[in-house]
């Protein structure tokens, strides 16, 4: 089995007004690593945030429990300025961020300019080791098809400025005004990938590798292969499975070419069009199948990709717990949706916030008792 470990972007809000706050600098300066569990907790690029890296993981069921611990951590060390952890990948109400007072994210925003001063928004990226960049790449070009469907299951940012903006994810849309990305290009082989990165650095466009920011890349200190596309879940129950699902796609993945079966071909353009798509409809119309090329009800395209993987589920022993999850995605909705019922209840993006919350650090009375109950 592959190791796989998660980063979850938080959003800080005061906890009794519910607005965000900008004390994540000073939280992850507080606070730092927890060498009794693995977890660290880092200063994001506005201070009000958080980044949690939690430790590596070889099991669902441990997932799921180290994102709970991270989460309470978060939640705990927030409460000292008096705010609270929430995984919203867009903020509902209005806000001016304020940048973190760090050398490098000054650069960029300066060469960045309103792109930086309005990005506010929370991913979740989902880090799976891989043998070697020759197998990563080769990954990479067979998974980037179903980028859009991982989006959709995952979308949790409905509201933006107060506003409801229509999509599932408009963290994507916000996302996608950064230079450098969207979804990766099929490469082929290692040295197609390093050209092309080399290029766009030889552009001066990115200002340092940390800023190829694609839906999905290699990431070589760590020898695993970072999917970036989902939004931050709502629930730990999602994020867990989620990248259970994405650990079981990319191992589908190596083995599909070790037996020298070949990718999915898709141009880039085309691709760009289905992620913009899921980032609209998340699941609640139409997706584009991989298989096809034209769009079919989300469930299908889902089971799709369900259906691809479930050999290496079956011998994780994590289908009936991952499938089980998504049918419950799909019945009763992703984060998006649930925020929008927690708006239509009460009429205030404030309302949302604290629906948030609960979801954030409590277990969903409409989440399966299989699914890593204690």
């Amino acid at each position: 089995m592959r190791m796989f470990g998660v980063e979850e972007e938080l959003l800080l809000v005061d906890a009794s007004e519910l607005e965000p706050v900008p004390w994540g600098w000073k939280v992850a300066q507080r606070h730092g690593p927890r060498p009794e569990t693995g977890h660290e907790m880092t200063a994001e690029f506005q201070q009000e945030q958080l980044e949690i890296v939690y430790p590596p993981q070889l099991t669902l069921d441990d997932q799921l429990e180290c994102l709970r611990v991270g989460r309470s951590w978060a939640d705990d060390a927030a409460s000292a300025f008096g705010a609270r952890a929430v995984a919203l990948a867009t903020t509902p109400g209005a806000v001016t961020p304020h940048l973190v007072p760090n050398p490098r994210f000054q650069r960029i925003a300066e060469w960045t300019g309103i792109t930086a001063v309005q990005q506010l928004t929370g991913g979740m990226h989902v880090h799976v080791d891989v043998a070697s960049r020759a197998e990563a790449v080769a990954v990479l070009d067979r998974i980037r098809v179903w980028l859009p469907t991982l989006l959709a299951l995952s979308s949790n940012s409905p509201f933006w400025n107060g506003s409801d903006t229509a999509f599932h994810s408009y963290r994507n849309q916000l996302w996608s005004r950064w230079p450098n990305t969207g979804p990766p290009d099929a490469f082929g082989s290692i040295e197609s990938y390093d050209r092309q990165r080399e290029s766009l650095l030889r552009s001066g466009v990115p200002l340092d590798e940390g800023m190829l920011y694609s839906d999905a890349r290699l990431c070589d200190p760590h020898s695993t292969l970072e999917i970036r596309v989902t939004d931050v879940c709502l629930y730990a129950t999602h994020a867990a499975v989620l990248a259970a699902l994405i650990r079981a796609l990319v191992e589908t993945a190596a083995r599909q070419w070790s037996a020298g079966a070949p990718p999915l071909q898709v141009e880039t353009a085309v691709l760009r069009a289905w992620t913009w798509r899921a980032s609209r409809c998340g699941l609640g119309r139409a997706l584009v199948s991989p298989h096809t090329g034209f769009p079919g009800p989300a469930a299908e395209v889902v089971s799709e990709l369900l259906e691809m993987v479930t050999p290496v589920l079956v011998e994780y022993g994590e289908l009936e717990q991952v499938t089980g999850m998504v049918a419950e995605i799909l019945r009763t909705g992703n984060g998006a949706q649930h925020q929008r019922e927690a708006y239509v209840n009460a009429g205030d993006v404030h309302d949302v916030v604290a629906a948030a919350l609960y979801a954030t650090h409590e277990v969903s009375d409409k989440t399966p008792v299989n699914v890593g109950e204690d």
